[in-house]
């Protein structure tokens, strides 16, 4: 099954409405709860991450049997350092951001940690795909 989801830029009230859309979607097919939680978290900080750091951007799901994967593109400044964007609490979010509880420096972080496979791929000017995997067998 695939599905496709527009994320809207800069704006947090809707920001997290695909994975929202996702965890229900998984549960009606029969996904395990950790399944479910762990694709949900990894998602929804991919969501915000576009929110906040390059207007929006699109989610691409692939639901298999054995695995889901998201693929999250946009067309941001891109990351000129992956490394250390990947470092905990590293964050060039602005402050008015900061102030909405959002840019902690722990999305990407957090997506890894929550995926079982995590590809990103960066080019400054253009902008950012995240293909992430969370294996369901």
């Amino acid at each position: 099954m695939k599905l496709h989801y527009e994320v809207p830029g800069n704006d947090f009230t809707r920001a997290g409405e695909a994975s929202g859309e996702l965890k229900l979607k998984l549960k009606r097919l029969g996904f395990s709860s950790d399944v479910i939680r762990r694709m949900t978290i990894a998602m929804y900080e991919g969501e915000i991450n576009m929110a906040i750091h390059a207007g929006g951007g699109v989610a691409d799901v692939e639901i298999l049997p054995d695995r889901i994967t998201v693929v999250l593109t946009d067309n941001g400044p891109g990351i000129p350092d992956i490394e250390q964007a990947m470092k905990e609490g590293w964050s060039t979010a602005p402050d008015n951001i900061r102030s909405l509880g959002f840019g902690a420096g722990m999305g990407l972080p957090n997506i890894k940690k929550y995926t079982d496979m995590l590809d990103i791929k960066s080019v400054v000017g253009e902008g950012t795909s995240l293909t992430m995997t969370v294996l369901a067998g």
